[in-house]
C-alpha cells in the first residue's frame, strides 16, 4: 500500500511539472484571492498544478467550477477529493442554498421529510469509497430486504428478495437532506480547496478557439479565456470566476445547459406525483408498489414507523388528493394499497407457476412467498407535495470546457427510483475520467476526455430511461388483452429465476440487462 501512495505521489509531482491542464505560465498568478470556504479547514498545502489567480485579475480561476451543490454536485466534489490525482484540483461550487453555508443540524426525532431516494447497493458502494456513508448511518435510513408489485386488476404480482441475489439488502431509503448532508460532511472533513459561492449563475461564456492555443508568458485570465483555454461564469451577486471545466448539476431546469446550447429530447406526462410521508403502528421493512389505472402508488420504508409515499395520478386527481383533510387522505392511500381498484391477487394467473416447473428446481427463495398485504397508514407525518412528471433527456452531455451531471443531462419518471442513483453514478464517472485526462496531461476541459465521459454514461443512462418509459407506457392503458399480458409478464418475472436475478440485478446498479449487454 505504501507503495502505491509513494507512486500517486511522484505521479503528481511529475504531472504538476506539465501544467497539465492549460499550460498556463505559473507567473502569470501570483497570490489566492480569499475564498468563501464554509468549511473553516486549514488551507491544502501548495500544490504546483493548481493554479491560483493574481487578484489583479477580473476574476478568480478555478480547474473546475460545479454548478449545483445539490446532492449530485457534491457527490463530484467528494469524489474528486478524495482521489489522489483529483484532490489538489481547486474547485468552485456556485448554489444558492444556505444549507451550504450553514451546516445542517438533523435530528433523528424530528419527523422525515417527504423527499426521499432509494439508493441502489451500486451508490452505497460509491457512496462508502468516498467515505459518505458513515455519516448517512448516523442518522435516519432504512434497508430493505423485500419488495412486492402487484397490478390493481388481481391478475398477478411479483415479489422480490435480497436473498434471491445473495445479497443482505435491495436498497435503503434516505432523506434528500441525509443524503446531501452526508456528502457536505465528508468533503468538509477533507483538505481539499474549495470556494463556496452563494449565488446563481446568470450567464457563462466559452470561446470556440483551436485546443492547440497556447499561452505565452504574458497571458493573463482574460487573454486566455478569449483564446479558449477557460470557461467565464457571471454570478447573480456581479463577481465573475474563470473555470477549466464547468459542470452543469444544477438540475432539470438547467441555467448551464441553456447557456452552454446543449439541446433536448423529451415531453411531459399526463400525471402528476404526490409525496408525503406517512406513519404506521409497525415497521415497515418491505418496498411496495402497486399499479393503478392513473399510475403507480409506491410505499417505502423510512425507518422508525415511517414511510414514505409516492402516489401518480392525473393532475386533476392529484390536487384533490392535496386539499384533502387527513383523515380523508389516509383512506385513499389504504384504499389504494388494499381492495381499492380490485382484487387481490391470489397467487397467480397461471395458478401455482405450475407452467413454469421445469425452473423450480433453480427457483428463488421468494417465488414461494404468498402475496402479503402492505401495513396501515394511521397518520399523516408531513406536508404533501405535488410536482410535475417529465421525461428530458441532453442530446450531448459534453462539450468544449462543459459537462452536464444527474438531472440536467436526464430527467425519468420515478417509478423505480431510479434518477438519483444514475446521477451519482454520472458524477463518480466524471471524477474518474478528469483523474484519467490529469494522469496524461490532458487539458480537463478538452471535448475529446469529457466525450469518454458521455460515452460512458450515455448509453447506460438512456437505457435505464427506455425501460422507465416502457413501463409508465404499459401500465397507462387499461385494455383487457394488454392486462392479461402484463399480468403473464408479473408471473414469469415471479417465476423464471435467471429473469427475476438479473432484474434485481439491472435495478440495484449491478449489471447490464442481458438482451442489451
Amino acid at each position: 500500500m505504501g507503495a502505491v501512495h509513494t507512486m500517486n505521489r511522484t505521479i503528481a509531482r511529475r504531472l504538476a511539472a506539465h501544467a497539465y491542464a492549460l499550460r498556463i505560465p505559473r507567473k502569470a498568478f501570483s497570490s489566492q484571492a480569499p475564498g468563501n470556504d464554509v468549511s473553516s479547514l486549514p488551507a491544502c498545502p501548495s500544490n504546483e498544478h493548481v493554479v491560483k489567480p493574481s487578484l489583479k485579475n477580473d476574476g478568480q480561476l478555478y480547474d473546475v467550477a460545479i454548478v449545483g451543490g445539490g446532492m449530485v454536485g457534491m457527490a463530484l466534489a467528494c469524489s474528486l477529493a478524495r482521489m489522489p490525482l483529483t484532490k489538489q484540483l481547486n474547485v468552485a461550487i456556485i448554489d444558492s442554498n444556505p444549507a451550504l453555508q450553514n451546516k445542517l443540524i438533523i435530528k433523528k426525532e424530528d419527523p422525515p421529510d417527504p423527499r426521499v431516494s432509494t439508493v441502489t447497493p451500486a451508490t452505497i458502494s460509491l457512496f462508502k469509497d468516498v467515505g459518505a456513508w458513515e455519516y448517512v448511518l448516523q442518522n435516519r435510513h432504512a434497508f430493505f430486504d423485500k419488495m412486492q408489485v402487484w397490478d390493481y386488476t388481481g391478475l398477478g404480482y411479483t415479489r422480490y428478495e435480497a436473498r434471491d441475489i445473495n445479497k443482505e439488502a435491495l436498497g435503503c431509503v434516505v432523506e434528500n437532506k441525509v443524503l446531501h448532508y452526508a456528502l457536505l460532511s465528508c468533503l468538509q472533513n477533507t483538505e481539499f480547496q474549495k470556494t463556496i459561492y452563494s449565488s446563481r449563475l446568470t450567464s457563462m461564456a466559452v470561446h470556440r478557439s483551436s485546443s492547440s492555443t497556447r499561452a505565452d508568458n504574458s497571458s493573463s485570465i482574460t487573454t486566455l479565456h478569449n483564446q479558449g483555454n477557460l470557461a467565464k461564469l457571471d454570478l447573480s451577486d456581479g463577481s465573475s470566476l474563470y473555470a477549466k471545466l464547468v459542470v452543469g448539476s444544477d438540475g432539470g431546469k438547467s441555467r448551464v445547459r441553456e447557456l452552454a446550447g446543449f439541446k433536448t429530447t423529451g415531453w411531459n406526462y399526463p400525471q402528476n406525483a404526490i409525496i408525503c410521508t406517512v406513519e404506521h403502528t409497525v415497521e415497515n421493512q418491505c418496498a411496495w408498489q402497486r399499479f393503478l389505472p392513473a399510475g403507480p402508488i409506491a410505499l417505502l420504508p423510512i425507518g422508525d414507523k415511517f414511510s414514505n409515499i409516492v402516489w401518480t395520478m392525473s393532475p386533476k386527481e392529484a390536487s384533490d388528493c392535496n386539499s384533502m383533510k387527513e383523515d380523508d387522505f389516509i383512506k385513499a392511500v389504504n384504499h389504494a394499497l388494499d381492495y381499492g381498484y380490485g382484487p387481490h391477487p391470489k397467487s397467480s394467473l397461471l395458478g401455482n407457476g405450475d407452467i413454469f416447473s421445469w425452473l423450480r428446481a433453480d427457483a428463488t427463495s421468494s417465488a414461494r412467498e404468498s402475496f402479503e398485504v402492505p401495513p396501515k397508514v394511521v397518520k399523516l407525518a408531513s406536508t404533501r407535495m405535488v410536482f410535475p412528471l417529465s421525461l428530458r433527456h441532453a442530446n450531448d452531455y459534453a462539450s468544449k470546457r462543459v459537462a452536464l451531471i444527474g438531472d440536467a443531462a436526464h430527467t425519468v419518471h420515478p417509478l423505480a427510483g431510479q434518477g438519483v442513483n444514475m446521477g451519482f453514478e454520472d458524477a463518480f464517472a466524471l471524477s474518474k475520467v478528469i483523474a484519467e485526462g490529469i494522469a496524461v496531461g490532458t487539458d480537463i476541459g478538452e471535448v475529446s476526455l469529457l466525450k469518454k465521459y458521455e460515452a460512458e454514461r450515455k448509453p447506460a443512462n438512456i437505457m435505464m430511461m427506455a425501460v422507465l418509459d416502457g413501463f409508465q407506457k404499459a401500465y397507462s392503458v387499461d385494455f383487457g388483452p394488454l392486462n392479461v399480458l402484463r399480468a403473464a409478464a408479473f408471473n414469469g418475472a415471479h417465476y423464471i429465476s435467471p429473469l427475476k436475478r438479473s432484474i434485481i440485478s439491472y435495478a440495484s446498479g449491478e449489471q447490464k440487462l442481458p438482451l442489451f449487454s
